[in-house]
């Protein structure tokens, strides 16, 4: 028994360097991938988010709802159409976007935090014009012709409104932020949620952006655990975006870290959502968890 006690506070002591490092930095976390849709994965990470905002740093979440947005389509039977092969995201579509991301993922995410003891509030882009979009332009290769491609209301991010952010973390609230931004005509954009979480790190020039995935972390040959990467260099992603060392749906989240560290953001890290407690691992340990990409 007292062995164990033991080992319990070995761990504290082990976690107190960190918790002194990050206390009143600002931790953004893209929420999303099988930790969402996993009910007991869902419990530890708000755990995990709950323990961060204790101990004194300021978390700020962004997630996604890809699942969730096209179960809802199907169960409404909405056909989707494509252009050059790219899924064409019209003006009834995103609608039920926004509707099944902010009127539901975002709505369950701040009471699931409330109810643990913290204070969250749901945000929309919308809401204070947070996040200011414009239509993105899909690139696309045709007959060795490359293109540009209107996809409908996708979006990029023009710019973010961290004044709002800013007094609601100094409030002592959790931000929760849905991935729908605002366009100049008030019009709603969809837009990539691990580019907007990394678009507020850079703004926020958080401490750590937190990528939660459903996947262990970089590899240099997939198929070949033993080349897992702990630590990455902006350029050497770079280089392994360009060769096709990372491809598919890694690229998404390697050039949000990319965009996150140019933008301000000190520390970005892709991380196994699928592990219990991920979160706590990758920020309370030495070792960590996952792939960090660096300047």
């Amino acid at each position: 028994m007292s062995f164990l006690a033991e080992d319990k506070a070995s761990v504290l002591v082990e976690a107190l360097p960190y918790i002194k490092h990050f206390y009143g930095k600002t931790i953004v976390i893209k929420y999303g991938g099988n930790a969402m849709i996993n009910d007991e994965l869902k419990a530890k990470v708000i755990q995990d988010i709950v323990l961060m905002k204790f101990v004194g740093m300021r978390p700020v979440i962004v997630h996604g709802g890809g699942p969730d947005i096209t179960g809802f389509l199907k169960k409404v039977g909405k056909e989707t159409e494509f252009v050059s092969g790219l899924r064409v995201t019209d003006e009834e579509t995103v609608q039920i976007a926004e509707m099944v991301l902010v009127g539901k993922i975002n709505t369950e995410i701040v009471s699931l935090l409330n109810h643990n003891g913290v204070k969250a509030v749901g945000l929309s882009g919308k809401d204070a014009e947070l996040i200011k979009a414009q239509k993105h332009l899909a690139v696309v290769h045709e007959n060795g012709i490359q293109r540009k491609v209107d996809i409908g209301f996708v979006g990029d991010v023009k710019k973010i409104n961290t004044e709002i952010l800013n007094d609601l973390l100094d409030q002592d609230y959790i931000p929760v932020i849905a991935p729908i931004g605002v366009g100049e005509g008030n019009e709603s954009y969809n837009i990539n949620a691990d580019y907007v979480a990394a678009e507020v790190a850079g703004a926020l020039e958080a401490e750590k952006l937190l990528l939660l995935t459903d996947i262990e972390g970089i590899y240099r040959d997939y198929h070949d655990k033993s080349t897992f990467i702990s630590t990455l260099t902006q350029q050497e992603a770079r280089n392994m975006i360009h060769d096709g060392t990372i491809a598919g749906g890694m690229i998404p989240k390697v050039e949000a870290c990319l965009r996150s560290l140019e933008a301000g953001a000190a520390k970005t890290h892709i991380i196994d959502g699928r592990q219990p407690h991920s979160l706590i691992l990758e920020v309370f340990t030495p070792q960590g968890i996952g792939t960090e990409v660096v300047k």
